[in-house]
């Protein structure tokens, strides 16, 4: 069976795809300047269910409803996705009475989602209905009916899911986010719930990569260069880190060092060290460490304390074996 081409040239593809791409986005912009009455409600009933965010749908709505829910989920609100017929051969026991459930349907019409809401109606579980036909059945249902901008599908014959489903997406984005900032969900959180792939190494703290204070290069002010030679070797860093009375005076890089190699020993560590080197706090997310190294061309920093006392030296090393860089 031979496939059809494309007839047109590729200028009037192109046409097609940025006139898609911008109703699609006319749509999203509609729907912020029509924002549902119900969607703070909707915000204050997901925080208030003790339990979980039940989120379903079928077909192209059901896809839509994983991604909600994986997203409510990765931000700190516990949720999962039931299937809509699935629901009705046994599914429904996943639900309980402390949750609460986000269903999806363009129509607000879909025959599969008629048993999960008799059910949330049947044991008062909160129910938040997302269509576009604010004169369904499911949004009649519904405790809070979060409606989609009146919007035409952006496909040739009007009919496909398209900016229904962007909609539904985008929507679903809106609730994540009002939720996880109005539950203060932060960045040490979304590390615990992303530890995997370069997004959760670029989560890590200094902390999590440095060197500990065992393993620091120190020299005192007036420690000879030749002893600061043994230390900077020694250590495998690089640096020196001149240390007085339990603060951090200075640091001495190979860099320093050939900057005063006339009578380099008859010097020391005082002499040679940069007493106002970067310093870091262990609590800085790596990802930020690593903007300061590459815009300050080095390849170690001194992680201190708030009195200023080394606790650990964090390398380039460092940072690209944990996938931050």
């Amino acid at each position: 069976m031979s496939q059809s081409k494309p007839t047109g040239a590729t200028a009037s593809i192109e046409a097609i795809a940025k006139a898609a791409l911008t109703k699609e986005a006319d749509a999203l912009y509609q729907m912020a300047a029509e924002l549902p009455a119900d969607f703070a409600g909707a915000v204050s009933g997901i925080i208030g269910a003790t339990g979980r965010v039940v989120v379903s749908g079928v077909g192209k709505s059901g896809h839509i409803g994983r991604k909600i829910a994986a997203t409510l989920a990765s931000t700190g609100t516990p949720a999962y996705f039931v299937h809509g017929s699935e629901a009705s051969h046994g599914d429904l026991g996943m639900v309980t009475a402390d949750d609460i459930c986000i269903l999806i349907s363009n129509s607000g019409e879909t025959t599969e989602l008629r048993d999960i809401t008799l059910y949330t109606r049947r044991f008062n579980i909160p129910l938040i209905a997302i269509s576009s036909n604010p004169e369904s059945v499911l949004m009649q249902a519904a405790d809070y009916k979060l409606c989609l901008a009146k919007a035409p599908e952006v496909c040739a014959i009007g009919k496909a899911p398209t900016t229904s489903t962007t909609l539904t997406l985008a929507l679903g984005d809106a609730l994540a986010v009002a939720v996880m900032e109005q539950r203060g969900f932060d960045a040490d959180q979304f590390q615990v719930f992303h530890p995997g792939g370069k997004l959760g190494s670029q989560m890590s703290r200094v902390s999590d990569l440095m060197h500990g204070v065992d393993q620091l290069p120190m020299v005192a002010p007036n420690d000879p260069m030749s002893e600061v030679l043994l230390a900077m070797t020694s250590g495998g860093f690089g640096v020196a880190f001149v240390v007085a009375d339990g603060l951090l005076q200075g640091v001495i890089t190979d860099g320093d060092l050939r900057r005063n190699m006339d009578h380099l020993l008859d010097k020391s560590a005082a002499d040679i060290a940069n007493s106002d080197p970067t310093r870091i706090a262990p609590d800085m997310l790596a990802a930020k460490a690593l903007a300061i190294v590459n815009e300050r061309k080095i390849t170690a920093l001194p992680v201190v304390d708030d009195a200023g006392a080394p606790v650990g030296i964090l390398h380039v090393h460092d940072l690209l074996r944990a996938g931050v860089a």
